[in-house]
C-alpha cells in the first residue's frame, strides 16, 4: 500500500551544483567551555505538511523552533523554554505517529512529546543525573526503543577536566520501565550510532570519542547490543585513537554496505566497505579533508557533523563535513570552511566553494533535507557564536525518489530497516537510523537520486529481516511504504 505527497520534479542532471543562502531568523549556539562541543539541530516535519521544520540547540541560549511556511519562509515557533541543550534528536518514542524529541543537555536530559501540530509537552525520561551529554542514538529491538546517551567530561570529578571522561548510559525497555546499563569506561563520546552496518541482522552501537580528554589508551568503541559487551580486535573491530566528533554511515560505493566516516581534528578517517569488513580509504579517494581547502590557513582542520547525501540526484552519495575551530585553539585552522565532497564514481572532489556553502564560521551540527519540496536536498548548518545558516539547493539536479516507512507496533517508522532502490544504473541501499552526525540530524524521507531515469523499483528489508517485494516507484512524490 502506498500513499503519495506531490513534489516538484527537479531539472535534468548536471554537474552544476549551486546553493543560495536563505534569510532565516537569527539563532546562535553559544556558551562557555561546556558548549565548545555540541550544537546540533533536529530537522523534521512536526506538523504533517511535508515541509520540515528546524529545531536547533542553543547552548546557554534557549532551544529555537522555526516553522516552515513553504517557499523557504521560516518563522519562529513556540517551544518549551529549554537551555543547556547540546543536541536534539527526533523519533517516535510513544508510537503515536507524530515525532517526539530527545534533547541532550549539560544537565538532565529531556524528552518532549510531539502533538502533530509542532506543539511539544514534557515526556518522562529516567533520571540520567547531571551529566554533560553530547551524543544520542536509538534502535528498536522490540516494541519500545533502546536509548543510548553519550557523555563527555565528568563535571563532578575534582581532578578534571583532563582525563576525566564520564561513563555512558544505555536504557533498554524492561516491563513498563527501563533497565539502565552503564557503559564503562567512557572516552568522552561526541557521537553515537546504532546500526546494522555489516547487515547481519544484529545492530551494534558505535561510539566516536574525543581523544583530547582521554585517559591513556583511549580509543573508539563498539558495543554489542546482543552480547552486551565491548568488541575488540578479536571481533574484527578496528578501534582507532582520534579526536572523534561525528559519524557518517552510507553506501557510497554501491555494494550494499555502508562506508563510515569519522570526523576528527587533523584528519577525517574514512572506511570503505566490503564483505570482508571495513578498510581505511586511501588518500587518493579524496576523503581525508585534513586541512582547509580554501582561505589560506594551512593549519589542520577540525571536523564535526558529517553526513552522506545525494545532492546531485545522480545516484551517488556525496559527503558533507561541517568544520570549525573548537574556539580559539591556536594549533588548528581558524578559517576552516565546510567540505562538500562530490562523488564522481571514481573518488571525491571538493565543491563547496563553487556550490556556495564554504562558510568559515565555527560550524557544529548540520542536516540535509528537502525544505521546499522541489526535489532537491537543501542544507542546514548550526554554528557556534555565529548565526545558523540555511542554503537552498538551486542546482540543475536529476530526479529523485523519496521514501517513508510505516509499520504496526512500537517501531512505527521502521527504524533499522534497509531500503533498496534499483534502476538500470544499479542498486542503491539506505539504512534508516537515528543518531550519528554531531548533535542531531534530519528525520526525513530516505533519499535516492536517479538522474534522468523516470522510474525505478524499490523493496524494503524490514526490521527483523523480512524482505518486501520489489515494487515500481516514480520520482516527484514521497512514497509511503506500509
Amino acid at each position: 500500500m502506498r500513499a503519495a505527497v506531490l513534489l516538484l520534479l527537479a531539472a535534468p542532471a548536471s554537474a552544476d551544483i549551486r546553493f543560495e543562502p536563505v534569510e532565516v531568523p537569527v539563532h546562535e549556539y553559544v556558551g562557555g567551555w561546556e558548549h565548545f562541543v555540541g550544537g546540533g539541530a533536529a530537522v523534521f516535519d512536526c506538523d504533517g505538511d511535508a515541509l520540515p521544520e528546524i529545531v536547533a540547540a542553543g547552548g546557554e541560549a534557549p532551544v529555537a523552533l522555526w516553522r516552515n511556511r513553504g517557499g523557504m519562509d521560516f518563522e519562529p515557533g513556540a517551544f518549551p523554554e529549554t537551555t543547556g541543550a547540546t543536541g536534539l534528536y527526533a523519533l517516535d518514542l510513544d508510537a503515536d505517529g507524530p515525532l517526539d524529541l530527545v534533547v541532550t543537555r549539560v544537565g538532565p536530559n529531556l524528552a518532549f512529546r510531539g502533538d502533530g501540530a509542532c506543539g511539544f509537552s514534557p515526556l518522562p525520561l529516567p533520571d540520567g543525573g547531571d551529566a554533560w551529554t553530547t551524543a544520542f542514538t536509538a534502535v528498536w529491538q522490540g516494541a519500545r526503543p533502546t536509548l543510548a546517551f553519550g557523555n563527555y567530561v565528568d563535571r563532578a570529578d575534582p581532578d578534571g577536566p583532563f582525563g576525566t571522561c564520564d561513563d555512558n548510559l544505555l536504557l533498554e525497555p524492561e516491563g513498563a520501565g527501563w533497565r539502565e546499563t552503564v557503559l564503562s569506561p567512557g572516552h568522552c563520546a561526541l557521537s553515537l550510532l546504532a546500526s546494522d552496518e555489516d547487515r547481519d541482522g544484529v545492530p551494534t552501537l558505535r561510539l566516536s570519542n574525543d581523544r583530547h580528554y582521554y585517559l591513556s589508551g583511549g580509543r573508539e568503541q563498539m558495543w554489542s547490543l546482543a552480547e552486551r559487551r565491548f568488541l575488540g580486535p578479536a571481533d574484527g573491530f578496528d578501534a582507532p585513537s582520534l579526536w572523534g566528533m561525528g559519524i557518517a554511515s552510507g553506501d557510497a560505493t554501491g555494494d550494499g554496505l555502508p562506508e563510515i566516516v569519522l570526523t576528527s581534528m587533523a584528519d577525517q578517517v574514512a572506511y570503505l566497505s566490503s564483505p570482508e569488513g571495513l578498510t581505511r580509504a586511501p588518500y587518493e579517494a579524496g576523503l581525508t579533508a585534513h586541512r582547509p581547502h580554501a582561505g589560506g590557513d594551512g593549519r589542520p582542520s577540525t571536523g564535526w557533523h558529517a553526513e552522506w547525501a545525494d545532492v546531485e540526484n545522480d545516484g551517488d552519495l556525496d559527503l558533507l563535513i561541517v568544520k570549525g575551530n573548537v574556539d580559539q585553539m591556536p594549533g588548528m585552522a581558524m578559517k576552516d570552511p565546510n567540505n562538500l565532497l562530490l562523488n564522481t564514481g571514481n573518488g571525491f572532489v571538493e565543491a563547496s566553494v563553487e556550490a556556495g556553502v564554504a562558510s568559515d564560521h565555527r560550524g557544529r551540527g548540520g542536516a540535509w533535507a528537502d525544505l521546499d519540496g522541489d526535489g532537491r536536498l537543501d542544507l542546514v548548518v548550526v554554528n557556534r557564536r555565529a548565526p545558523l545558516e540555511v542554503w537552498r539547493n538551486v542546482s540543475d539536479a536529476g530526479n529523485a525518489v523519496a521514501v517513508e516507512l510505516r509499520q504496526p507496533g512500537g517501531n512505527r517508522h521502521a527504524v533499522g530497516a534497509w531500503v533498496e532502490l534499483r534502476t538500470e544504473a544499479g542498486v542503491q541501499a539506505r539504512e534508516l537510523t537515528v543518531g550519528g552526525g554531531h548533535g542531531g540530524d534530519a528525520v526525513a524521507p530516505l533519499w535516492f537520486g536517479i538522474g534522468a531515469a523516470e522510474a525505478a523499483e524499490l523493496r524494503v528489508i524490514w526490521p527483523g529481516g523480512a524482505a518486501g517485494p520489489w515494487r515500481p516507484v516514480a520520482p516527484g512524490r514521497v512514497e509511503i511504504v506500509r
